[in-house]
């Protein structure tokens, strides 16, 4: 009874926590970055992709598949829930962080990449071209560095549950400080290096000297610590409800009897998605993820021609999370986080499985 009580206590905060969640927009849409920089970053993240599918193949298995595709889901919902920021913007968080220390960074890349990448095709929410920078710093740095951070500070024994807190607040609030350093590095250097013949920047218009301020500034004082929050919250249930999980230092990924057995994350899941129209309360966009005319309604007197160029270049299905025929904005919001969902987990479950078959496959033949 007593654990009973704890789980729907869980729940309720986690459906709470949904309401607050408070950071700054990490996703850069199309014509921010020049295609030269969207190449490199595609190519320094695909050795991660490599390196996590084979994670995923050496250490996942049938029954530890819901798991990596509940923290796709987590990471994909939350991302969702936009408040208002000082400044007239709004923010979303990540949960990249808690799925880094849970699943391990290699696989919790593949998983928070899905989310990203089904954010991007289906939503437009992202770029197509700056799949490979989005990935980069929201599925590969926040993974690795809260990895890192949160096994320095648990050691190499068996982790103790007030050190695992400890470690998973510092490596939330470092992780998406490393990350939201990255991007505004990302957005600063593009009109040093990238201008017209009269030195108007073609891509983002942001100098470091704007960009680092802008995104950090939020980040620090209001992003870090909700990131924070959130990974010692589902850390705090996970030492309550599933210690296995934290507890193994043969791998992150838990074994199959303790994966299989995760109702309350699922229930909270279910009702970050029922409540999710609550992320459109928040008026404006976040920093960094306007369009051309959102650029001139703020009093930007030029609007980069590669941004202007680049930033139609895909049509979404879905367009910011909106289908014109409902009607009903709340309703669309709604609908699409449940196919945004829907597709994350199922996608996970195929590219799981296949690697999973194929492992099974190899060792069969061997």
């Amino acid at each position: 009874m007593r654990k009973l009580r704890m789980e729907k206590w869980m729940v309720a905060y986690f459906a709470a926590l949904g309401i607050v969640l408070a950071t700054t927009g990490l996703h850069i849409p199309d014509g921010y970055l020049s295609p030269v920089t969207s190449a490199i970053l595609f190519a320094l993240v695909l050795p991660f992709w490599i390196k996590g599918v084979r994670d995923l193949r050496a250490r996942v298995n049938a029954q530890t598949i819901p798991l990596v595709a509940l923290m796709a889901a987590f990471s994909f919902i939350i991302m969702m829930f936009n408040v208002p920021l000082p400044g007239g913007t709004t923010g979303h968080a990540v949960g990249a962080a808690i799925a880094g220390i849970v699943l391990g960074p290699g696989v919790a890349t593949i998983a928070v990449s899905i989310a990203l990448i089904i954010q991007a095709l289906v939503f437009g929410d992202g770029g197509i071209l700056a799949i490979g920078a989005n990935c980069f710093t929201m599925a590969v740095a926040m993974p690795y560095v809260a990895d890192a951070i949160y096994r320095a500070i648990v050691g190499a024994g068996e982790p103790q549950r007030v050190r695992s807190l400890v470690g998973g607040a510092v490596a939330g609030y470092v992780s998406l400080a490393v990350a939201a350093l990255l991007t505004a590095f990302l957005f600063g250097i593009q009109p040093a290096l990238y201008t017209d013949a009269a030195g108007t920047p073609l891509y983002a218009p942001y100098p470091l000297s704007v960009a680092i301020p802008a995104m950090m500034i939020p980040h620090l004082a209001v992003a870090c610590p909700v990131e924070a929050l959130l990974t010692v919250a589902i850390l705090g249930y996970l030492w309550s409800a599933r210690p296995a999980l934290l507890t193994s230092q043969a791998a992150p990924a838990p074994s199959g009897a303790a994966a299989g057995r995760l109702t309350g994350l699922w229930i909270a899941l279910a009702a970050l998605i029922i409540i999710v129209p609550v992320g459109l309360l928040a008026p404006g966009t976040a920093w960094g993820e306007w369009g051309a005319h959102e650029l001139s309604e703020l009093g930007l007197d030029f609007i980069p021609a590669g941004l202007e160029r680049l930033g139609s270049l895909w049509g979404a299905p879905i367009p910011d999370y909106d289908i014109p025929a409902l009607c009903n904005v709340n309703i669309s919001y709604w609908l699409s986080a449940i196919v945004g969902t829907g597709l994350t987990v199922l996608v996970i479950w195929l590219i799981s499985k296949l690697v999973v078959r194929k492992s099974v496959n190899e060792e069969r033949a061997g």
